[in-house]
């Protein structure tokens, strides 16, 4: 026998119920309820009441389920917080918990300005920042705080936005920018993030200086010297440029905080507004999923494969041009906490590697020409270009 406090806690739905009273059945095993009736499930009598009572146990279990999505979607709809578990930066009634609030705001502006999640978790552990539950960060339980959009104000019911829908938006007050939540969700969404790739880089011109004879980005590159191991970049086609990583980083930094120190940075940026950052977001997220949906298409035979090409060719072509709008729109958005410190140069030196990639990517472009025979740097084999910004400042 089984001993129950009540058979509705053995079974919640029918087919739970089906299948366990087979096997209970053919085990010759009772239920014995130290509240309610008990069952002889060898019996046809105690297998026939277990499901009539089986029944109103479920039914009991739908009606509170349907109460509860119910209260869930008037509160929505109000634009009200959802009841359940606590939202970090939030009080249960809305409330901004500032210390808490102060923590996701700097984790928004880090991952925009070019630190990964990882870096984040890093950082986050380093601070001492504990998380709600307890237990460690990792890369998944900051993306989904990155992924509420909560914290943007917005009201959410099943992924959609039934306040929204009626003009209303949430009673509680927002912890980040409509533009950088947007701008956040596109980075996220982007299908060239793939979780077997990591993002968090290591090297300050890994991938962002380019190879001065093919143009390709350079990856980093363990080099053997006599005085041992050291890091280096390498042109990954047909080995053009094989260079020592430290004079070159250090050029590249000096140049940059000359830049830096002085005036008229502000110049420099753009000025996203949120209405047109959130439509550029929206438009990319549709055409990414008619892309995804073309592909399952074609996977379930629906179109053939001429219409196939055709059509995603026609969607990528309009995903390229919606990713370029966005990317104007948005220009300098990923670097104007360090532009526009007090102290630029500071800033610069205190950023997460991510941030710092970001501001010499939309200062400078960084060649890297074949080195000179002999052991000494030559800083005309750097060839530095600065880009041509048009901001709105």
């Amino acid at each position: 026998m089984i001993l129950v406090f009540q058979t509705s806690r053995f079974w919640r739905n029918r087919r739970e119920r089906a299948e366990g009273t087979e096997i209970l059945r053919k085990a010759g095993v009772s239920l014995i309820a130290t509240k309610g009736p008990s069952l002889d499930m060898s019996t046809a009598y105690g297998r026939g009441m277990a499901g009539l009572l089986g029944e109103f146990d479920t039914m009991e279990s739908e009606v509170k389920a349907e109460r509860q999505q119910l209260a869930a979607f008037h509160r929505a709809e109000n634009g009200q917080p959802p009841a359940g578990v606590r939202l970090t930066g939030y009080t249960m009634a809305g409330v901004v918990v500032e210390h808490e609030a102060a923590v996701v705001r700097q984790m928004f502006t880090r991952f925009h300005e070019g630190d990964s999640l990882g870096g984040i978790v890093a950082w986050l552990t380093a601070q001492g920042v504990p998380t709600r539950s307890g237990r460690a960060w990792s890369p998944s339980s900051v993306r989904t705080i990155f992924t509420n959009s909560r914290y943007a104000g917005r009201v959410v019911y099943r992924g959609q936005y039934p306040g929204e829908v009626n003009g209303k938006i949430g009673t509680w007050p927002p912890l980040v920018e409509e533009w950088l939540f947007d701008t956040v969700q596109a980075k996220l969404s982007d299908p060239r993030r793939r979780k077997q790739i990591g993002t968090h880089r290591k090297h300050l011109g890994s991938g962002l200086y380019l190879c001065g004879v093919c143009d390709q980005p350079v990856r980093s590159h363990t080099l053997s010297q006599p005085a041992g191991q050291q890091l280096g970049y390498r042109c990954p086609d047909g080995g053009h440029v094989t260079r020592s990583a430290a004079p070159i980083d250090d050029l590249v930094l000096r140049v940059v905080r000359a830049r830096l120190a002085k005036a008229a940075l502000k110049n420099l940026l753009a000025k996203p507004a949120s209405k047109e950052a959130r439509k550029a977001a929206d438009e990319i997220r549709r055409l990414r999923g008619r892309l995804e949906q073309t592909r399952l298409d074609y996977d379930n035979d629906l179109i053939d494969g001429a219409r196939y090409k055709t059509k995603t060719a026609k969607l990528q072509a309009q995903l390229d041009a919606a990713e370029a709008a966005q990317a104007r729109l948005m220009a300098g958005s990923e670097v104007a906490g360090t532009l526009t410190a007090p102290d630029p140069v500071a800033a610069f030196d205190q950023a997460p590697l991510g941030a710092q990639r970001a501001v010499i990517t939309f200062l400078i472009t960084v060649r890297l020409d074949p080195a000179a025979r002999g052991r000494h740097f030559s800083p005309e084999s750097v060839r530095i270009d600065w880009r041509e910004h048009r901001g709105a400042g």
